[in-house]
């Protein structure tokens, strides 16, 4: 069964300036898939740069600059918040490492531009976590989970604090100790990340990962997610990332000893895969071909259709228009996986049923189910 078309999308977001040529029923779909994907603002910031934005019609033009408004003050207020949590770290002595889309706005990398931020993602060392939530805490950080079997499945099994909500601001700081959980499948070294992040230049106090390891920390936590609501939205951060990021000299050399040293060969190799295929991302074919020649990447044939049957349906937008029959089937399954991947058999299991009685007794899903 062929799948339905995300040229629309897809064309729209990586060729802005054929926007101009789109007739209104198709900006009505438009609009409608980018807003379920959350990439409005991206959208437009495309189409501000491309010099399109005045050939888009004055309706669908509303809808996309209210998600740059959106977008620019959550930059904005962003930025207010690192300051905040760099002040608060710093009697600890515990560099400020940010993560995903913090750190592309706090660099200014293209995949910042028209990106939705709602909180803060940090990486510390996990022998000081406790100083570190102490030292938030004193600076205002709550946690937002009151439930005991929530806090201790962050704690035993996560790869990060509850999430922290500031009591004035309600800014959410989501605090990593790693950047996969302790049981997962994949064991990535937070030291070396740590001792390779740079500093941003703006502040020298603030740091990010290494441009290598931002792409691998990037296609590992998409691979790993179980819930891809914003699969694309992933998909096309890596897409940035790697056009960006690829153009340095000897990145793509850099990109594979990094994948077999951070032992994330396989969740590499599924993004240059995918993003390929999807948003026609290029990388060099040398990359891929030493990618699947590692043991930890070969799969057999039936199991790699079987992925790309389900990802090539779960990354796209929950829109009807870019789904088939297969689709909740396929995120059904890649939500399992997701668990799987990160989970023991004997804990997911446990872990499983405890939220499937909550969904029974009607409790609120916890942010733990997803994480």
């Amino acid at each position: 069964m062929s799948l339905p078309s995300l040229d629309l999308l897809v064309n729209a977001l990586q060729q802005p300036a054929s926007l101009a040529g789109l007739s209104l029923s198709q900006w009505d779909l438009l609009v409608r898939q980018a807003r379920q994907a959350d990439l409005l603002a991206r959208l437009g910031a495309g189409a501000q740069e491309a010099g399109s934005w005045a050939a888009i019609p004055a309706a669908p033009r509303m809808h996309l600059a209210s998600a740059l408004q959106l977008a620019a003050r959550q930059h904005v207020e962003l930025r207010h918040e690192v300051r905040a949590i760099e002040r608060a770290l710093r009697p600890t002595g515990v560099p400020l490492v940010l993560l995903k889309g913090a750190a592309y706005v706090q660099t200014g990398l293209r995949a910042a531009q028209g990106r939705m931020v709602s909180d803060v993602d940090i990486l510390v060392p996990r022998e000081q976590l406790a100083e570190v939530e102490s030292a938030l805490m004193m600076a205002g950080w709550v946690s937002t989970q009151r439930n005991a079997y929530d806090q201790l499945y962050y704690r035993t099994w996560m790869h990060e604090l509850p999430p922290l909500r500031h009591m004035k601001r309600g800014s959410v700081l989501d605090v990593h100790h790693a950047i996969l959980p302790p049981t997962a499948r994949y064991k990535p070294d937070t030291g070396l990340l740590l001792r390779a992040a740079r500093a941003t230049g703006a502040d020298e106090r603030v740091f990010v990962l290494a441009p290598v390891d931002m792409v691998l920390h990037s296609a590992a936590h998409l691979f790993h997610e179980g819930e891809l609501d914003l699969g694309l939205r992933g998909l096309l951060d890596l897409d940035a990332l790697l056009r960006e990021l690829g153009q340095e000299p000897g990145f793509w050399l850099e990109l594979i000893h990094r994948a077999h040293q951070l032992d994330l060969e396989r969740p590499l190799f599924h993004a240059l895969r995918y993003t390929h295929w999807m948003v026609g991302t290029p990388h060099p074919d040398a990359t891929v071909h030493a990618l699947q020649a590692s043991p930890r990447v070969r799969m057999p044939r039936l199991q790699q259709r079987v992925l790309d049957a389900l990802y090539l349906r779960g990354l796209r937008p929950e829109h009807a228009s870019t789904s088939d029959a297969w689709t909740p089937l396929a995120r059904s399954l890649l939500y399992l996986r997701g668990h799987w991947l990160r989970m023991p058999p004997g804990l997911l299991a446990g872990h499983l049923l405890r939220k499937l009685g909550a969904v029974v007794r009607g409790e609120r899903a916890s942010h733990a189910s997803t994480a």
